[in-house]
C-alpha cells in the first residue's frame, strides 16, 4: 500500500447530538471523509454531525448494520475510493486518536483488517457493563472453537482494508455486524490482528446495553450468527 493512504471513517450514529462533534473534532487529520450515518435519530445528530465537518447521510430504517451499509454505497458512489475504512462509533466512548495505531498494520502491508481490542487494552470503571464482557467472553470463545478464529473483542472501533471489506458481502442489518465482518474475514483468509484500545463510559444511553431487550437481541443476534457461518 502506498505510504498516504486514502482514508474514510464511518460512524453510524442514532440519538448521539451530544457526543458526536467530540468524536469528529478529535478523529486524526490524516483522514479524507468522515461519513456519518444518521440512523432515524431523533434529535439534532445529523446537524451536529455536519456543522463538525461530517458528511451526513440519513438511513430511516434502524440497525447498526444497515448504517453502515448506508454509509459505504455512499463511499462507493465516490469518484476516489478509499485505501482504509474506519469503523468508529459516535458515543465518544472510544479515543479517536488511537485510530493510528488501528491504520498503521494495514499501511504497512501486515495486516487487511485490525481490530481495536477493548479486552487488550484499559476500560474506564463501568464502561462495559457485565453483560457485555460475558457476551464478548462467549462470542469470541465460540469463534474459536466453531470456526478456529483467534479474537478477544468484537469492539466495534476497527480499521480494514476497503477493497478486502467489499468482497466479504457484508449483509446483516442489525447487531450481527462486527461478528459478521470477523467470521468473513476469517473464513475469506484475510491477514487480521488486533491492537489494545481504550474505552470509557459512553455519553449518554447505550442502544444495546443500556436496556434488558437490547442485550438479549443482541446476544442473541450475535450467536445466531456464528453457528449461520459454520
Amino acid at each position: 500500500m502506498n505510504s498516504s493512504p486514502i482514508i474514510d471513517v464511518i460512524i453510524p450514529a442514532f440519538n448521539e447530538e451530544r457526543s458526536i462533534s467530540k468524536v469528529i473534532a478529535e478523529i486524526p487529520d490524516v483522514v479524507r471523509h468522515i461519513v456519518v450515518a444518521n440512523n432515524n435519530s431523533t434529535d439534532r445528530t445529523g446537524e451536529v454531525a455536519e456543522a463538525a465537518g461530517a458528511k451526513v447521510v440519513f438511513e430511516g430504517t434502524k440497525g447498526y448494520g444497515i448504517a453502515c451499509l448506508t454509509a459505504m454505497e455512499w463511499i462507493k458512489n465516490q469518484e476516489v475510493q478509499p485505501d482504509i475504512v474506519v469503523f468508529l462509533d459516535g458515543d465518544y466512548s472510544d479515543y479517536p486518536e488511537e485510530m493510528l495505531s488501528l491504520i498503521q498494520p494495514i499501511q504497512e502491508g501486515k495486516a487487511d483488517m485490525v481490530i481495536g481490542s477493548r479486552a487488550l487494552g484499559k476500560r474506564e470503571s463501568g464502561s462495559m457493563t457485565l453483560p457485555q464482557v460475558f457476551g464478548n467472553w462467549l462470542a469470541t470463545t465460540l469463534m474459536k472453537y466453531i470456526q478456529g478464529a483467534n479474537y478477544s473483542d468484537l469492539g466495534p472501533f476497527r480499521a480494514i482494508d476497503w477493497p478486502k471489506l467489499l468482497g466479504l458481502g457484508m449483509v446483516d442489518k442489525n447487531f450481527g455486524w462486527t461478528i459478521e465482518m470477523q467470521i468473513k474475514a476469517h473464513k475469506a483468509g484475510l491477514r487480521y490482528l488486533e491492537v489494545p484500545v481504550n474505552y470509557r463510559k459512553r455519553i449518554g444511553v447505550s442502544k444495546v446495553s443500556g436496556t434488558v431487550k437490547g442485550v438479549i437481541g443482541a446476544g442473541y443476534k450475535i450467536i445466531l450468527t456464528i453457528f449461520k457461518y459454520w
